[in-house]
This record gives structure tokens, C-alpha cells and sequence, in this order.
């Protein structure tokens, strides 16, 4: 009997040994078909050790492939061969290429728990097949091409604590049985055609922390329930049809950190209980039909940045309290009915960056300690009943960005101190009041300026022309005043149209069809008989200074032979002297192994000490080329002092750095490596000989070279197209799109730089905040003046 169960045993463990060993090959089988079909880099060539392959992780005790993470490699192909790797509990296929249908036979993967497939395009619907993964904690499908409605099958996931299907063109309701997810702690269907009512089942999910149904068609109340279990930290429901009022449940979440409300079609007032919710930093509910009062319960909330209510039917003053709120940001109250004054209380928001009180019945006048406040960059203060003079103050406003005081009733001159406010770049309208006097010659200084008006006021005197110093001005109005003279001859002028000047009686010339007559005829003799006088003066000095310059050349050319003899001798102890001196290297690395032994960190520091070295200054970086002892060349970006504080975060930056480097598109410059010495940051590059795409259009009358044909202009453009839809894919928003940051190859490839600096200034963010960087001057989509995000529209 011992001998039969000892021979039972051996042979079940030979088997077990066996199909092991089957499961073994069948795992390694399937990793070198994937590694053949995607083309997976980083897989190292010995099959045998395929569990120690980059971004593979097997088992503790196994040889079994329990992970496998191919995210942001831009791979496209099959994914139908992953599923052979049946002992799979983590897949991450995210921000890839891939296409297509999702395979149904990830299905089949039933110890998956951990799936990913978003930042894709993969098409049709969600497979039915996943129905069968009961063990999956994390679902994600969001931002690829998916359409029809999220499949019933999905109800047995009932370990789901993370479902997340934003992003696509899904339709038809959603599914009630979401409330039964009883472990869901994150549920986003955002940007889909979804429709009908939030599920009252959903309020019953005790563990819900995150909602985020925003874009899409969705009708009724918001439920009571949602907020009952008072776990829920954000809710973000913009962009829909909800009616009703925000409950006053809504108390019961304590630790609500974020209410997204807006773009609805929501009544009532705000309960009062929004006090409550100690920790709210963002509330918006703007462009609904609230009504009544604004609450001064929002000064609980210490910890709020930003209130936007902007567009409603709200009444009566605004509460002196918001002055409490030390944290806030953006205060936006907008398009209502408030009246009353500005809140003195406001002085003292030492953090407010905007404040837009626009559109509404306010009286009173502008406090003239409004600009103490040090951040404020926009000040919006148009279509009210505000009276009085403009502060001369307001020129303290240094960092302000956009200034609008249109339509209301101001009275006297406008202070030749707005002249000082030199960052003034989006706007400064002030126009319809009753302002009189003439136009400050100061205004000429605002040299970042895109948008001035100042219509329909009652300004006498003539158009300055030292206004011809507003070199980034697009757009003017000048109308209905009572300005006198000839117009400037100044590019912006003359290009705006007539109705930019008119109704100002006697002013004359281009763009007006009127002629300034005879005193233009008289003009231009004085201008000709200054320029003659001038020649003459320009003639004799001329030749002073040649007879001047040929007796130093001969001079120093005397002097020439000493100094030679004497350098000689002292050139080798002045490089012994820069090499002793060279600081010492903190950190440092070459991420593409090709490349380390070609590359000396030390030789790339060297070259960056050489002025002569330097390509180009951008608006965050200067760019030296250093030619590497191996006879490498590589492009070396020193990041500038604004942005050094990142080096303080060393370990931080070093992984954003690795991220970006592995992302591979054909139109985007990626870091090769980096050097941080003292508090100095230096990124490696590929070296480009071709120079940037500004030197190709505005060189190409001075070099035959740079002849830039269509077909050639539209391959560019199409390329930067690729470039920056490739990256808005992977959540990375470009913080300077401009003609200098494409750069061209050898082969007059665009190629866009600077993108890592869109994550180094703040990699927890998909948007960049305009008030921290302005780019490069030039155009400004208008929606960077209301959100002060920029945005990847605003790319575009």
C-alpha cells in the first residue's frame, strides 16, 4: 500500500513537473512572438532569461509572467498574442498605437487584475469577454475610439475598484449596476455621448472617492446618495443637462477637495452646509441658473483656490468674508446681478492671482490699494456701474496681465501711470466711460501689449507717436473720441480697419480715407530736409571714423607680434587653469546605452563655459553645440536661472528625464542624458545641423540654401501637426509652440523641442498656468484670458 501511494505521488508530480514546464515555454514562446511582432526595445536576446527582460516580471518562486508593462513605447500591432500569457495579474498597454478592435481573447486572462489599454486607438465596443475577469481591481479603456454602450456583462467585476472609460464615443445610459460595485472607488465616463440619469445605486457605493461624468448628455438631479456615505473627494459632473439644485448633503463630505458643476442647467441657491467642507479647494458652478445670495459659508472653506459662479442669477452684495479666504486664487463672480461695492477685504488676498467681477450692477469706486495685492495678473472689472477716477495707483499692478475696465461710468484722465505696468500683454480696454484728456504718450512703453481700446470716451489731442513702441500690438480702437491729427504711420495702425479711428471729426490719414492735406505735404518736406541733414552728418563722421579705425588697426597690429609671444606662453597655463576650475558634476547619465561611450559628461560641461559654443537663447534655455572627444556633436540645453529651482528636486527630475526619453515619434526631440553641477541643469540632445524653422523662412533671401518650396512648408507643418497631437496623446501640453522650437534635420525634418520642459516646470499637470509662463510674444489664444490654462486647443 506505501509502495502504490509513493508511485501515485511520483507520477502526479512528474506531471505537475511536466505541464510546469509546458507553462514555461509556452510563456517564453509568447514573449518572443510578441518581442518579434511589436518590436518591444529593450528585449535582450537570450530567450532564457526573459524574466529579467525590461518592463517583464515573473513570479517570486516561478517563471511565470505575472506582469508585463509596454506603456508609452508607441507600439502598434497585434495584442492577441499577449493573451497566451495566461498567468498574467498586470497589464499596461497604455499610450501606445495601437488599433483596432480590442481582442476579445484578453478575456481569457482570468488572473488578470490590473488592466490599462487607455491613451490608444482601439475601436468597436468593449469586449463582452471581459465579463470574465472577476478577479479585476482596475479597468481602464478611456481615450481611445470605443463606441456602444458598456456592456452588462461587466456586472460580475465585482472586485472593480478603479473603472475608468472616458475618453470615447460611448453611448446609451449608465449602467445601474455600477451601483453594485460595491469596492469602487473611482468611476470616470467623461467625454462620451452618454445620456439619461446617474443611477441612484451609485449613491450606495460606499467607497466611492472620485466621479467624473463630465461632457456628455446626462439629465435629472443630482443625487442625495452621491454624497450620503461621505467618502467622495472629487466631483466633477460639467457639461451636462442636470437640473435641480446642488443638495445640501453635499455638507456631509468633509473631506471634498473638488466640485466641478458648471455648464449645467442647475436652480436654486447654494446650501449652506458648503461650509462644512473644511477641505474644498476647488468650486465651480458657473453657466447655470442659481440664484439668491452668495453664501458667506464659503469662508469656511480655508483651503479654497478657486470660486467660479460666473454666469448666474445670483443677487445682492458680494460677502465681505471671500476676504478671509487666504488660499484663493481665481475669484470669478461674473456675469450676475451683485451690486454694491468691491469688499475692502479683498486687499488683503495676498495670493489672488485673478479677480473678474465683470458683467454685473457694481457702483462704488476702484480701491486704490487694489494693486497691493502682489499676484494679481488679472483684473476684470468691465460692464459694471463703477465711478470715479482711475487710481494713478493702479500702475502698481506690475504683473498684471490683462486690465479691463470697459463700460462703466469712470471719469477724468487716464493715468500716464498705466505706462509702468510693462507686462500688460493680453488686454487693456477702457474703452465706453467718460474719460477726457489726451492719450499718455507712457501707454508706448507697453511693448508686450496685443489689444488696446480706448473707444468711445471723450480723449482730445493727438495719437502719440511714441504708441509706434507697442510692438506686439494686434488689434486697436481708437473711435468715437474726439482725437485730432494724423494717425501714425505704424504697422498696426494702418493695418486695422477704418472703423478702429472714425468718429474723431479731424483726425486724417491711412487707414481713414481722409487726407491730412497740405500739412502732409509739409511734414514730409521738414521729414526729407531731417533726413538730408542727417546724411551729411552720417557722410563726415563716416570718414572720421574710417581714418580713426585704419590708425588702430595699425596699431594694434604693431602690438600684435609681442602679445603673441607673450600669450603663447600663457594659453597653456589658462586651459590648465579653466580645467582646474571646471565645477564638479552631481549627477549625470546617457540613457541610450549606444551612445555612453561616445559621450563625455565632462567635455559637455567644458563646452558649455564657451560663448563662443552658443546656438541659441530660448525663452527657457540657451543651446551650446559641444563636440565630444570621440568626435560626437551633441546639442546641449542649459536651462535658465527661472528654472533651476527644479534641481532642487533632483530625484524627480531624473525620472521625468527617463519618461520622456523613451518616448519615440519621429517629430519630437527627445533627452539623450543630462549633467546637474552646482544648481545648474544641462539636457543632452541629438545635434540638429539644420538650424530651427524660423531661420528657414526668415534666412532664405540671404542664403540660396534655406529656399523653402510649398510642398516643403507643408510636409513641416504636417510633421509639427504629428509632433504635438502625439504628445497631447500622452498628456503632455507644449509650453511654447513657436517657429524657433521646430528644428530641422539633416533632411529638413521637423523635429519639436523644449517639450521637456512642459514637465520639468510641473509634471503633475496636464495644463501649464499662463500666469507662471508667458512663452514666446506673438499670438494668444483668447481662452488663455479666462481659464489662464495652457490648454492643447490653445496648442493648436
Amino acid at each position: 500500500m506505501a509502495l502504490w501511494c509513493m508511485s501515485v505521488l511520483l507520477i502526479v508530480g512528474f506531471l505537475s513537473k511536466s505541464d510546469l514546464g509546458e507553462a514555461q515555454l509556452s510563456d517564453e514562446a509568447a514573449l518572443l512572438a510578441i518581442k518579434k511582432d511589436l518590436r518591444v526595445p529593450g528585449w535582450g536576446s537570450s530567450s532564457r532569461e526573459y524574466c529579467t527582460w525590461d518592463r517583464v516580471k515573473c513570479g517570486a518562486n516561478t517563471s511565470f509572467v505575472e506582469t508585463l508593462d509596454l506603456s508609452g513605447l508607441q507600439l502598434r500591432g497585434n495584442v492577441t498574442l499577449i493573451s497566451d500569457l495566461r498567468s498574467l495579474k498586470h497589464l499596461d498597454l497604455s499610450r501606445n498605437s495601437f488599433t483596432g478592435p480590442i481582442p476579445a481573447s484578453l478575456g481569457n486572462l482570468s488572473e488578470l487584475e490590473f488592466l490599462d489599454l487607455s491613451l490608444n486607438r482601439f475601436a468597436g465596443a468593449i469586449p463582452v469577454e471581459f465579463g470574465n475577469l472577476r478577479g479585476l481591481r482596475w479597468l481602464n479603456v478611456s481615450n481611445n475610439l470605443l463606441v456602444g454602450e458598456i456592456p452588462d456583462e461587466l456586472m460580475s467585476l465585482e472586485r472593480l475598484e478603479e473603472f475608468q472609460v472616458s475618453g470615447n464615443g460611448l453611448s446609451g445610459s449608465i449602467p445601474h449596476w455600477v451601483g453594485n460595485l460595491s469596492n469602487l472607488k473611482v468611476f470616470t465616463a467623461y467625454e462620451n455621448e452618454l445620456v439619461g440619469e446617474i443611477p441612484k445605486g451609485l449613491g450606495l457605493v460606499s467607497e466611492l472617492e472620485l466621479l467624473n461624468l463630465h461632457s456628455n448628455q446626462l439629465v435629472g438631479k443630482i443625487p442625495k446618495g452621491v454624497f450620503e456615505k461621505g467618502k467622495l473627494k472629487v466631483l466633477v459632473l460639467t457639461q451636462n443637462r442636470f437640473t435641480g439644485e446642488l443638495p445640501e448633503e453635499v455638507g456631509i463630505c468633509s473631506g471634498l477637495s473638488s466640485i466641478r458643476i458648471g455648464n449645467n442647467e442647475l436652480v436654486g441657491v447654494i446650501p449652506r452646509t458648503i461650509g462644512n467642507i473644511s477641505g474644498l479647494t476647488y468650486f465651480e458652478a458657473d453657466n447655470n441658473n442659481l440664484s439668491g445670495e452668495i453664501v458667506a459659508e464659503f469662508s469656511k472653506c480655508s483651503n479654497l483656490t478657486l470660486l467660479n459662479l460666473a454666469a448666474n442669477g445670483f443677487t445682492g452684495t458680494i460677502p465681505a468674508e471671500l476676504g478671509q479666504l487666504m488660499s484663493l486664487q481665481e475669484l470669478i463672480l461674473s456675469g450676475n446681478s451683485l451690486f454694491g461695492e468691491i469688499p475692502k477685504s479683498f486687499l488683503g488676498l495676498g495670493n489672488l492671482n485673478k479677480l473678474d467681477l465683470s458683467n454685473n450692477r457694481l457702483n462704488g469706486t476702484i480701491p486704490k490699494e487694489l494693486c497691493g495685492m502682489p499676484r494679481l495678473q488679472y483684473l476684470l472689472l468691465d460692464q459694471n456701474s463703477i465711478r470715479g477716477d482711475i487710481p494713478h495707483e493702479i500702475g502698481n499692478c506690475m504683473k498684471l496681465l490683462e486690465l479691463q475696465l470697459g463700460r462703466n461710468y469712470l471719469t477724468g484722465t487716464i493715468p500716464p501711470e498705466i505706462g509702468h505696468m510693462r507686462s500688460l500683454q493680453i488686454a487693456l480696454n477702457l474703452s465706453f466711460n467718460h474719460l477726457h484728456g489726451p492719450l499718455p504718450a507712457e501707454l508706448g512703453r507697453l511693448d508686450k501689449l496685443v489689444s488696446l481700446d480706448v473707444s468711445n470716451n471723450m480723449l482730445t489731442g493727438t495719437i502719440p507717436q511714441l504708441l509706434k513702441g507697442m510692438m506686439s500690438l494686434f488689434e486697436v480702437n481708437f473711435s468715437n473720441n474726439l482725437l485730432t491729427g494724423p494717425v501714425p504711420v505704424f504697422v498696426p495702425f494702418q493695418k486695422s480697419p477704418n472703423s478702429s479711428f472714425s468718429g474723431n471729426k479731424e483726425l486724417c490719414g491711412a487707414p481713414l480715407s481722409s487726407s491730412c492735406g497740405y500739412s502732409d505735404d509739409i511734414e514730409h518736406l521738414r521729414y526729407n530736409h531731417r533726413v538730408s541733414y542727417r546724411i551729411v552728418l552720417a557722410v563726415i563722421g563716416s570718414g572720421v571714423a574710417v581714418f580713426v579705425s585704419v590708425t588702430v588697426v595699425v596699431v594694434l597690429f604693431m602690438m600684435r607680434e609681442k602679445q603673441e609671444k607673450a600669450a603663447a606662453g600663457k594659453n597653456v597655463d589658462v586651459e590648465e587653469r579653466v580645467e582646474d576650475e571646471q565645477p564638479a558634476i552631481i549627477a549625470g547619465d546617457v540613457f541610450l546605452e549606444n551612445l555612453k561611450q561616445g559621450i563625455d559628461l565632462d567635455a559637455v560641461v567644458k563646452a558649455t563655459m564657451k560663448e563662443s559654443n552658443k546656438l541659441s537663447t530660448g525663452t527657457f534655455s540657451s543651446v551650446y553645440k559641444a563636440v565630444m572627444p570621440s568626435g560626437m556633436i551633441v546639442s546641449v540645453k542649459k536651462l535658465k536661472s527661472m528654472d533651476r529651482a527644479i534641481t532642487q528636486h533632483q530625484n524627480k527630475m531624473i525620472r521625468e528625464l527617463e519618461r520622456l526619453s523613451k518616448l519615440c515619434h519621429d517629430h519630437l526631440v527627445t533627452p539623450i542624458g543630462f549633467v546637474i553641477y552646482e544648481d545648474v541643469a544641462l539636457l543632452l540632445h541629438q545635434h540638429l545641423p539644420n538650424g530651427n524653422l524660423a531661420q528657414l523662412i526668415h534666412e532664405s533671401s540671404k542664403k540660396p540654401e534655406y529656399q523653402p518650396d510649398w510642398p516643403m512648408r507643408l510636409s513641416i507643418a504636417v510633421g509639427v501637426a504629428e509632433g504635438l497631437a502625439f504628445l497631447h496623446q500622452v498628456a503632455i501640453i507644449h509650453l511654447d509652440v513657436s517657429s524657433s522650437n521646430v528644428l530641422l534635420d539633416s533632411g529638413y525634418k521637423p523635429v519639436l523641442g523644449e517639450i521637456e520642459i512642459s514637465k520639468l516646470l510641473d509634471p503633475s499637470r496636464g495644463t501649464a498656468s499662463i500666469s507662471s509662463v508667458a512663452g514666446s510674444f506673438g499670438y494668444i489664444p483668447p481662452e488663455y484670458a479666462y481659464t489662464m490654462q495652457v490648454t492643447a486647443p490653445g496648442n493648436v
